[in-house]
């Protein structure tokens, strides 16, 4: 109770800046690019051409990547359940029109705009059947997630840094491989979502960052917690239909992870990112149960090092009901 306290007192503290957060990591409504921006306008003459064109590099692109672009999309798609995960951390009040709450939904709508570009894009590429697609989403916001963070808010800001940067991983390695096969209009779409997620990153890092210089020991061991239990990504419960509830979670990730777009070793990297952003190795004045933590945190990397060399992705792919035959 005592500790649960004291984290309220430390997000009350930071709510007296969020008005500075908003400006520095956020982009105004109406300066802000909308997927519209970049997709094909149907008003216009060049729409049957920018159609064609869409559909033909979408058939030519390799199985593992599509389905990753795919399920990337999915895992946008289901950002409600994000959203009412965040209004619940301890700390927030929805019912206020400013603070917290003004980060939440500011932060969402920002995300928003991604499954919306992804979900058209899709839609018009003529190879993905849209309605498998849609249960694999309704399904993911159905089932709900569990993170690992309860309503702590140190532990969902330990996640949300992880998991920004590493869907600015993944958003940005499908742009990049789009281009390489000239496929311009996709790196175009994915490389504006992973500059967006590059600064949400940014910003659940600062967040870190302040609050390791006020409640260091707290924060150390919420950090330790969340690599114990190890980062799980939002979209963990995936199914499709027929299945139970994260039965395809599993073969997206391997086909992620054939393609090179989302690899064990990213995840290493990121959490050595981490320990370098915060200098976790170099915070002072912990209880001796934080010193602990740091420790297992700053050895940490190399024992998943160890682990992610000896492990193989299946080489089998997996037919997913998102892709028409």
């Amino acid at each position: 109770m005592y500790q649960k306290l004291v984290r309220k007192e430390v997000m009350a503290t930071l709510e007296k800046e969020v008005t500075s957060f908003l400006d520095k990591f956020l982009t105004p409504i109406e300066k802000i690019w909308q997927p519209s921006d970049y997709l094909p306008d149907p008003s216009s003459s060049d729409f049957k051409y920018d159609l064609e064109e869409i559909q033909t590099f979408a058939r030519e692109m390799p199985y593992d990547l599509f389905v990753t672009l795919i399920g990337d999309c999915i895992t946008e798609e289901a950002l409600p359940s994000y959203e009412s995960w965040l209004m619940g951390v301890d700390g927030i009040d929805q019912e206020e029109k400013v603070g917290w709450a003004n980060w939440v939904r500011a932060w969402t709508a920002e995300e928003n705009r991604h499954g919306d570009l992804l979900n058209k894009y899709l839609y018009l590429c003529g190879r993905v059947n849209m309605r498998e697609v849609e249960v694999t989403t309704q399904y993911l916001i159905n089932d709900g997630f569990d993170l690992g963070t309860s309503m702590d808010p140190y532990r969902n800001f330990i996640y949300t840094s992880f998991q920004e940067t590493a869907t600015n991983i993944s958003h940005r390695r499908v742009g990049t491989l789009a281009k390489q096969s000239g496929n311009g209009k996709l790196a175009k779409m994915c490389g504006v979502i992973a500059a967006d997620e590059a600064r949400h990153a940014k910003a659940y890092k600062h967040f870190v960052a302040k609050i390791l210089e006020i409640d260091p020991s707290e924060m150390i061991l919420a950090f330790e917690d969340m690599m114990r239990k190890k980062i799980v990504m939002p979209a963990h419960l995936m199914r499709q239909s027929g299945q139970k509830a994260g039965e395809l979670w599993g073969h997206f990730s391997d086909a992620a992870q054939r393609c090179m777009v989302y690899t064990g070793q990213d995840y290493i990297n990121i959490m050595k990112d981490l320990l370098d952003e915060w200098k976790i190795e170099h915070v002072k004045g912990l209880t001796e149960k934080a010193e602990k933590a740091q420790e297992y945190l700053m050895k940490l990397p190399a024992r998943l090092q160890k682990i992610t060399d000896r492990v193989s992705t299946p080489d089998l792919q997996f037919q997913f009901s998102w892709v028409k035959s």
